[in-house]
């Protein structure tokens, strides 16, 4: 067994998640702690500046290294909470933070770096997860897929495990070992966090509120629900901009914009249904989408079965993802694969990440 450290700074922009996990990186799994580190405004602004244009270097470098520095910051903040010492923790998975994700062009952009990482918090990092599976053929994404199998491995199936950061991607998970399909199942929060931001400078639909005194277009939800990425066959994944709808949703107020993305995301998980082998008998949720209210009433109403946060199984979802590249960490470590074909569309199982060890530093 490994203690291994995870860290996550999802599309939703919101901040680091660190997560600390005893594992031997294939059916064993103990969770040991989990700090989170919100971005202030200001860099949450400068961040977003990066992704509206990723070709300015000088605020890519600035923007990179105060990223870094706030996951070594969470890392810290980390060990001081669980007691523990760097010492014990044999490596940290640094996901970093995704800039440009294309891979029909084989580009994949996860801003941070290692070596400073490394640097500062005197450790051993794994970083830059999804360029061999993209070498390999594969998507590059999406990476949970192993690690919900491994946490639903008890659990009644098929089982669908349906993350909804800024992107949504889902995990179905049959009764057979290994049997496991996974896709990005189109927009998640990031449409509605931009469009509540532009329209009102929240950063999100906070609880639903806008959504739930709005109502939706349904003649630009069906338009945006014709896009061709719906029709296409897993495996299949997408980047936080692939998406452009400001056009479809002018003249719409706040609420009602929010309200009609709201019900995209949803329609985008209903059609995913379309690609499963068998129906799941039951959804959980991770990633900040379980905790709106109507998203979720959205959810269940639609899916006709269980959707429930993933909390109703003792996990912690906002903790999960962050888990997970300190799961893939160690696989990574040990040549394990950490995609299939099934999960990315690679040619073969692949393993990936490259390590950074602390004394080269």
């Amino acid at each position: 067994m490994d203690v291994m450290m995870g860290l996550m700074s999802g599309t939703s922009l919101d901040g680091v998640d660190a997560a600390l996990i005893e594992t031997d990186g294939e059916r064993f799994v103990r969770s040991l702690g989990f700090e989170t580190l919100p971005y202030p405004d200001a860099f949450r602004m400068r961040l977003r500046g990066v992704l509206e244009c990723p070709d300015d270097t000088a605020l890519a470098k600035d923007v990179e290294r105060e990223l870094t520095l706030r996951h070594a910051d969470a890392v810290q903040r980390l060990l001081a909470s669980t007691g523990r010492g760097r010492e014990e923790i044999r490596a940290i998975g640094f996901h970093g933070q995704t800039i440009r994700h294309d891979p029909d062009r084989q580009q994949t952009w996860q801003m941070g770096d290692a070596a400073l990482l490394s640097r500062e918090t005197g450790m051993d990092v794994v970083h830059d997860f999804r360029t061999a599976d993209m070498r390999a053929g594969g998507q590059g994404a999406p990476l949970a897929p192993l690690y919900h199998a491994v946490k639903a491995v008890r659990l009644p199936k098929p089982l669908a495990v349906l993350n909804l950061g800024g992107v949504g991607n889902v995990t179905w998970v049959g009764p057979e070992d290994g049997d496991i399909l996974a896709f990005d199942t189109g927009p998640g929060n990031a449409l509605i966090d931009d469009w509540v931001y532009r329209n009102s400078g929240l950063v999100c639909d906070l609880d639903g509120k806008l959504a739930a005194h709005g109502h939706v277009d349904t003649e630009v939800l069906q338009a945006l629900l014709s896009h061709p990425y719906f029709r296409v066959a897993p495996p299949k994944s997408l980047d936080r901009n692939s998406f452009v709808v400001v056009e479809n949703l002018q003249g719409l107020s706040a609420q009602d914009g929010a309200a009609t993305l709201t019900a995209f995301t949803v329609g985008a998980v209903v059609r995913a249904q379309d690609f499963f082998p068998s129906p799941p008998v039951r959804w959980l949720v991770c990633g900040g989408g379980r905790h709106n209210p109507v998203l979720m009433q959205q959810l269940s109403s639609e899916l006709g079965v269980s959707v429930q946060a993933v909390e109703s199984e003792g996990w912690n979802g906002d903790a999960l993802e962050a888990e997970c590249f300190a799961y893939l960490a160690l696989r990574s470590l040990d040549g394990k694969a950490l995609s299939l074909p099934s999960t990315t569309g690679a040619s073969r199982p692949v393993s990936g990440g490259r390590l950074y060890r602390v004394a080269a530093a």
